[in-house]
């Protein structure tokens, strides 16, 4: 799809229904028919967690006090986007190291300040099996790939504007105690957003596209779902 003529759009949304992975395993999406064309038209509610599908996480989710969805400026939400390409060692307990930053700028410049960095995990392969994609071992502590703490503070030294990743949180596989989120502590803590569960980065760049970050503009949305769009130019 071409965008006025000068860019390639890229959904990186995953599309949400009920079978979608979540964080329990039992907060997905549904829908009802409240109407139907008989009664001349089609009116459906739906019902889900704020946190389901590709969506956004804002400061207040874990910051009293923090910006919400509706504060986020534009500014922020429609920003270059660099992709780092992890994939060829996705491994359930992997986290995105410094030295992956380090290494992503020796090959293609320092990332600049107010960007989407995206973490291309492969991951995004078991979307389609809850079980796999959550991964729970015997004791219900989840596996998947995420960002190292480490990764997050110097990140934040590039005064990035947000994080993402293809798999169901940025912390990944956490040994430290339960409801303990660092990542998410250290970027929300900064007043910048986390997106989580990113779709089809294997077709974006690794630097020079841009990202349409767009999550539904609600006044106390802490989490909202939401579409996101890359943009490569042609």
């Amino acid at each position: 799809m071409l965008v006025l003529g000068q860019f390639e759009a890229v959904d990186l949304t995953h599309t949400l229904d009920g079978s979608a992975p979540t964080w329990t395993g039992g907060c997905g999406f549904s829908h009802e028919v409240k109407m139907d064309y008989d009664q001349g038209v089609r009116v459906l509610s739906y019902k889900c967690h704020a946190g389901v599908g590709t969506h956004m996480d804002a400061p207040s989710h874990f910051i009293k006090g923090g910006a919400n969805m509706a504060d986020i400026p534009l500014e922020q939400l429609i920003v270059p986007a660099c992709v780092l390409d992890l994939s060829s060692k996705m491994h359930p307990d992997m986290f995105v190291m410094p030295e992956d930053i380090l290494e992503y700028e020796r090959k293609w410049g320092r990332i600049p300040e107010n960007t989407l960095v995206l973490a291309y995990t492969g991951w995004e392969k078991y979307w389609k099996d809850s079980d796999r994609y959550r991964n729970a071992d015997s004791s219900g502590k989840m596996h998947f790939p995420g960002f190292h703490v480490q990764t997050a503070d110097l990140l934040l030294d590039r005064k990035i504007a947000g994080i993402g990743i293809d798999s169901l949180s940025p912390d990944g596989s956490n040994n430290k105690p339960a409801n303990h989120f660092p990542v998410h502590e250290a970027i929300l803590g900064a007043g910048r957003y986390i997106i989580e569960n990113v779709a089809h980065l294997s077709k974006m760049p690794p630097c020079g596209a841009y990202a349409l970050a767009l999550p539904m503009k609600i006044a106390v949305g802490a989490e909202a779902a939401m579409r996101l769009v890359g943009l490569i130019p042609k």
